[in-house]
């Protein structure tokens, strides 16, 4: 038997979470008798019927390992060896997953800063040029992520000008959606009204952040960027001989409402810290609380005691400012015993006692 250190709980990622038991339930329930392997299976075609409810008759999916996997897979599909991609500077793609955009899937990254992790038709046109010169990577996809990785969310509306503005200039719009849940309840949108209604090309549809295992999808809304997709996700490794186990996490976050149920939660309990927090004489919320993630500058001192007790990330050592991810099984109680730790530093660090 394996056994684990007693339960502790931590602000660091909506990763460190368990796997929900209705996930864990629809695994065992796939796990009996033989299924045709690498995708072929009954439960694989379930998820398409699924992902086809979300994102229109025209969507197909593709299971892979993990999200990393689906945005390579994806961006790779969209291009050819001497074309870019345009994201935030603060983009997943680039700032986080090691380079493997560039390192595996051997594509330049053309990154803009941003205010608030959000890219704009007239961001885009910072790295939106020298199309037919031969001596600059070629602009083929502007990617962009909802939920943002400072925690803010696109409109419909928003993504709606990038699209129109992408596609005008010839390129294709990828969205990593890693914590796309989180972002349609916030908006209070369903997952079509800002992707496939505004014309997004191809999705990493995220679950593994929102509790799953381990299951992401590339979901392909454009049927003009279908045919590569197949190809590539095997090539890249990301092509599962025993899908109908990730197909079966998918379908029962997506199925129904766990999705929302789950999201619903993490964005509340984050509501909730970024109203304990603001209480506090001396704490500043930093970014704008719209998802599952609150971002707050904390003197050095209190952040380095809080640590040895609650892990999170700090997110710029320059500023002081951390990171607090809230998880579907993150409880009211988890927060206020935060909250009240937080003040207490806080009040430590004033006094100098």
């Amino acid at each position: 038997m394996i056994e684990l250190k007693p339960s502790w709980r931590g602000f660091a990622s909506d990763n460190y979470a368990g796997v929900h038991p209705e996930i864990l339930a629809a695994i065992g329930d796939v796990n009996s008798g033989h299924q045709i392997a690498y995708g072929d299976d009954e439960v694989s075609a379930q998820l398409t019927n699924v992902v086809q409810r979300h994102f229109g008759a025209d969507a197909q999916a593709f299971g892979v390992f993990n999200g990393t996997g689906a945005n390579v897979v994806a961006l790779q599909s969209v291009c050819r060896p001497w074309e870019a991609v345009i994201c935030a500077e603060s983009a997943h793609i680039d700032a986080d997953e090691g380079g493997a955009p560039e390192r595996v899937a051997g594509l330049k990254l053309l990154t803009v800063p941003t205010p608030d992790a959000r890219l704009t038709p007239n961001l885009i046109d910072r790295q939106a040029w020298g199309f037919g010169v031969v001596h600059r990577a070629q602009p083929r996809v502007v990617s962009i992520t909802q939920s943002t990785e400072l925690g803010t969310t696109y409109t419909p509306g928003e993504i709606s000008a990038i699209t129109t503005h992408a596609h005008e200039l010839g390129m294709f719009v990828h969205l990593d959606g890693a914590r796309i849940s989180n972002a349609a309840v916030s908006l209070g949108a369903s997952f079509a009204e800002f992707t496939t209604d505004v014309g997004v090309d191809i999705v990493s549809l995220g679950g593994t952040k929102n509790g799953a295992m381990a299951a992401e999808a590339v979901v392909v809304l454009n049927p003009d960027l279908l045919a590569a997709v197949p190809f590539v996700r095997k090539t890249f490794m990301q092509l599962p001989s025993k899908m109908r186990f990730i197909s079966a996490q998918l379908i029962a976050l997506f199925d129904g409402d766990l999705w929302h149920r789950n999201a619903s939660i993490s964005n509340a309990r984050a509501q909730r810290l970024a109203t304990g927090l603001t209480a506090i004489e001396g704490v500043h919320i930093s970014q704008p609380v719209q998802v599952n993630g609150v971002f707050a500058v904390l003197p050095a001192a209190v952040t380095e005691r809080l640590q040895k007790e609650y892990p999170f990330y700090t997110w710029d050592h320059h500023t002081g400012e951390v990171r607090l991810m809230c998880s579907w099984d993150t409880t009211e109680s988890d927060i206020d015993a935060f909250v009240a730790a937080v003040s207490h530093e806080m009040a430590t660090f004033v006094t100098g006692t």
